[in-house]
């Protein structure tokens, strides 16, 4: 029983260390030396446990998800239009941790400018009961009984609004506000999103948004 624990530990220690060091460097940059002298474990361990390193990189991913998944669901009991602004306050918060759960964003942030291909549809996996809660409000705003293309270009105008935090470097952002990226900012940010996307949703359910525009 001591050495299986002794293995999960070493496990654990070096998914911790993947993280760190996969979210710092990216997966091209990072090594699995690196990443061993972190967790105190040697490179057999990493054989034993992953395989090669490849498969600790979506071990890793996997682990930071589990740690913080992102978004939570909104109160069922609530309007849809106050679930919007919970769960776009949720969206912001997620994406501008900057402690350990803030993880998982900044592995993805690597992804996105150096893609590896390798965690594609593990994305898919992880992303897609986040989106069908989003959606599931955006369809209600819109009074759609079925899922169609417009809900979708909704979702999508929300979550790119929220993404502008990890997509646009914090000092730009700060520059352009004039103000540090304060929690008070941020919730002000979110409150902006949630009425601009409001009127969005609004607009295209009632077919005011001209073609020309």
């Amino acid at each position: 029983m001591a050495v299986r624990g002794d293995g999960k530990e070493t496990k654990n220690r070096l998914l911790e260390a993947a993280c760190q060091v996969f979210s710092e460097k990216g997966y091209h940059d990072a090594t699995v030396a690196e990443i061993c002298r972190r967790a105190g474990a040697n490179v057999a361990s990493v054989n034993y446990h992953f395989g090669d390193k490849a498969h600790l990189y979506i071990e890793a991913w996997k682990y930071a998800f589990s740690q913080y998944p992102g978004p939570e669901e909104p109160d069922p009991s609530k309007p849809p239009q106050e679930r919007l602004r919970d769960y776009i306050h949720s969206i912001v918060r997620f994406f501008m941790d900057q402690g350990p759960h803030g993880r998982f964003v900044r592995l993805y942030l690597m992804e996105l400018l150096n893609p590896t291909g390798l965690v594609q549809d593990l994305w898919h996996q992880l992303v897609k009961p986040k989106r069908c809660i989003l959606l599931g409000i955006i369809r209600e705003l819109m009074g759609k009984e079925e899922m169609d293309k417009e809900v979708v270009f909704c979702e999508l105008s929300v979550v790119a609004l929220c993404r502008i935090l990890i997509t646009v470097r914090r000092w730009d952002l700060e520059y352009i506000l004039g103000e540090p990226l304060s929690q008070d900012l941020m919730a002000r940010w979110a409150d902006h999103i949630t009425r601009f996307s409001l009127a969005g949703i609004l607009a295209v359910s009632e077919g005011d948004v001209s073609p020309e525009c």
